[in-house]
């Protein structure tokens, strides 16, 4: 076989695995959430999350951002959050490249528990970042962000306690081993 179309096979296949996971980000995120009676500006826990921080461990920084980005943000702009969408694609495509980043720093592909542990706590003040700069912009205040951070907290701790247990699992399948 050709280089050519080995590196086509390649393209191909990775086109796929990232189309696939940007779509298992938006499902999770549409269907599997609830809204927090906590502030009227903010408070939607979702299992994106969790499905962020696995598919990050599992592909690396590259596909972690794009898969936080357009998976999130579509949901954003298929949900009647269309402004939050922009914050969103930033604040999501950063915590996924940074989980896919130091999951994967030193070669170790997402097959260490501290360090996926370490990625996703490291990956959380700089998403609650993102979204109260956002906010603070969207509302002219910087007050009212305030309000939107226990939510995003609540969010990012279950996403974590979901996703540590599950992509330890994952990596021990053949499929993941190696990626």
């Amino acid at each position: 076989m050709s280089q050519s179309l080995t590196t086509t096979r390649n393209r191909t296949y990775d086109l796929i695995i990232t189309a696939l996971a940007i779509s298992l980000v938006f499902v999770s995120t549409l269907f599997l959430n609830i809204r927090l009676p906590i502030a009227a500006n903010g408070g939607l826990v979702h299992l994106g999350t969790a499905m962020l921080f696995i598919l990050a461990i599992l592909l690396g920084p590259k596909k972690g951002a794009l898969v936080g980005a357009i998976g999130m943000g579509l949901f954003d702009l298929f949900s009647g959050w269309v402004v939050w969408a922009p914050i969103t694609f930033i604040a999501r495509g950063v915590q996924g490249y940074v989980v896919g980043r130091i999951a994967w720093s030193l070669g170790r592909k997402g097959s260490s528990t501290k360090f996926n542990t370490l990625a996703i706590l490291a990956s959380i003040p700089l998403m609650v970042a993102c979204y109260y700069v956002g906010e603070a912009i969207l509302f002219s205040s910087w007050i009212i962000p305030a309000a939107s951070i226990p939510g995003d907290l609540v969010q990012n701790v279950i996403g974590f306690i979901i996703a540590i247990p599950v992509a330890k699992f994952l990596k021990r399948l053949p499929m993941f081993k190696n990626s």
